[in-house]
């Protein structure tokens, strides 16, 4: 049986490098952990999200990856408001909620692709 920990990472295919870089980089402010051009012009780029969860960026295709739309995922954040009020201010659509639960608030976004980015905090216990 296999012992899930957590989110290795999750691959979104992108069709601009450069924007997706600065998309991922400055406005998100993620830390790039790994950088490599598999061939001229194709590059696959990690982001550390924390803990041993990376995301990636790729405009790398092949028939063992699946170039259609990647699935969402969420990335757990320390500072919802603050992170909120500063995507708004950058011009970036919220896409779902803002959204308050029993346990969490969440709200969603989408990258300069399309691809859905969920961001989600979770509420401290009682």
């Amino acid at each position: 049986m296999l012992k899930v920990t957590g989110i290795a990472f999750a691959i979104y295919h992108v069709t601009d490098v450069a924007r997706a870089r600065k998309f991922y980089g400055e406005i998100l402010g993620l830390k790039t952990s790994m950088d490599m051009e598999i061939a001229p012009g194709l590059w696959w780029v990690e982001y550390d999200i924390g803990g041993p969860s990376a995301l990636a960026i790729t405009n790398y295709e092949s028939p063992a990856m699946n170039a259609t739309k990647s699935p969402g995922i969420a990335l757990e954040i320390t500072n919802y408001d603050e992170a909120l009020a500063e995507l708004r201010a950058a011009g970036i659509a919220i896409t779902w909620g803002p959204n308050e639960f029993p346990v969490c608030h969440s709200f969603a976004i989408k990258d300069p692709d399309g691809n859905d980015l969920y961001l989600h905090q979770r509420k401290a216990r009682a």
